[in-house]
């Protein structure tokens, strides 16, 4: 599930301010980053279900590093899927999710993006 509408796609900001954000988000980064790419995955496990809600961005100033301090990245739609064991996650539009959890993303995503542009004077 797309949330087109959140504000947050094509957004700018430095990297080591979003890793900060999405931190303080319950996000987490782990090994998930290229020299181009980076994403940012928060779980949900609802009735035994479990679900991912997923940010990325892409550098567009320096390149993705653990310890980059001057990377500027662009966000992209963040993404809403859920996990099937043992083939991964799925964001498909066949795809069904709890209300709840539909509006619980929609919250952390306008507080990424309020403290996103807080602190995004780019």
């Amino acid at each position: 599930m797309r949330f087109d509408n959140s504000g947050i796609e094509n957004l700018s900001i430095e990297l080591s301010r979003l890793s900060d954000i999405m931190k303080e988000a319950g996000f987490i980064l782990a090994g998930q980053w290229d020299y181009e790419r980076v994403t940012y995955d928060r779980k949900f496990e609802i009735k035994g279900e479990i679900f991912y809600l997923r940010l990325q961005a892409y550098a567009i100033e320096g390149e993705i590093e653990e310890n980059a301090r001057h990377t500027v990245v662009k966000l992209l739609t963040p993404i809403l899927g859920k996990y099937y064991y043992p083939h991964g996650v799925e964001y498909g539009d066949g795809e069904t999710f709890p209300n709840s959890l539909v509006e619980q993303c929609t919250r952390i995503l306008s507080q990424v993006k309020e403290n996103i542009s807080a602190v995004a004077n780019l």
